[in-house]
């Protein structure tokens, strides 16, 4: 027999968990109030689920899972031209003549593609899709980072390529996130992914991130950089008003696209 206590917790998560399907970030003094118990009530809740992979902690509650999950051979075709808005929206704040790093990702790979200009010194990455697409539309100046090739993030990572990205200092990164949220910062899916990437933001002057609808206000399990590490972020025309609202309290300039093409 289920005890009320078991059976009231249970209907409590399902409560919190239709919430994180949706895409809602959850406070736990929120639902506190609305479920009638303690905060440290919810706060076992949201412990325990995300214990169980459904969401990820941060400071006063949780935020829904990323849904980014999948190979990046799927990813690139979702949302194409959001992702081309995105990046005419992020290109023209790349100062002359720098280098960039750009690391695997399909907003990345969309920026890759409006990158085609003598405005850059050179590129630098550790995703071949990307160093593909650079050279396809003509860039001369790609240098293409070595390591052992993950499949699903499309990326070199491993001992020999945080030995390699170790010795570079980028002016500016072009830093992909599984998700983005203004608590959280920017986070991914893999550990060995999150130490690159974490190396490279300490090494680069300029950090710039550009997140769909989908990924803004979600988090993934290994930690990248934190919001204010940011120098700007481009959300979409439509993107929740409080993700702009938090980045922005934090000193990170906020750009939302509008309906340009991604040429430069």
């Amino acid at each position: 027999m289920i005890e009320a206590s078991t059976l009231l917790a249970d209907e409590r998560r399902d409560a919190i968990r239709l919430r994180l399907q949706a895409g809602e970030p959850v406070r736990a003094a929120d639902l506190a109030v609305l479920f009638a118990v303690s905060e440290d009530t919810v706060r076992r809740d949201l412990r325990e689920m995300a214990s169980n992979g459904e969401c990820r902690r941060v400071y006063g509650g949780a935020l829904p899972l990323s849904p980014a999950a999948g190979p990046l051979t799927t990813r690139r075709l979702e949302a194409p031209e959001r992702k081309q808005r995105l990046a005419a929206a992020l290109v023209p704040l790349i100062p002359d003549g720098a280098t960039i790093f750009i690391d695997a990702g399909s907003t990345n790979l969309a920026i890759a593609a409006a990158l085609v200009s003598d405005r850059i010194r050179a590129v630098v990455t550790n995703a071949p899709a990307v160093a593909t697409a650079l050279a396809d539309r003509g860039l001369q100046d790609i240098v293409m980072i070595g390591g052992r090739l993950d499949p699903v993030n499309g990326s070199c990572v491993g001992a020999r390529t945080l030995t390699e990205i170790d010795r570079l200092n980028p002016d500016v990164y072009l830093l992909g996130g599984c998700g983005v949220d203004h608590v959280a910062g920017i986070t991914v899916f893999s550990s060995e992914e999150a130490e690159i990437r974490r190396v490279l933001a300490h090494r680069s002057r300029m950090i710039l991130t550009a997140a769909i609808n989908d990924k803004l206000g979600t988090a993934a399990p290994f930690a990248v950089l934190p919001p204010d590490g940011l120098e700007a972020v481009v959300i979409e025309r439509d993107a929740d008003i409080e993700q702009e609202r938090g980045f922005a309290r934090q000193g990170v300039r906020v750009i939302r696209a509008g309906d340009e093409v991604a040429q430069w």
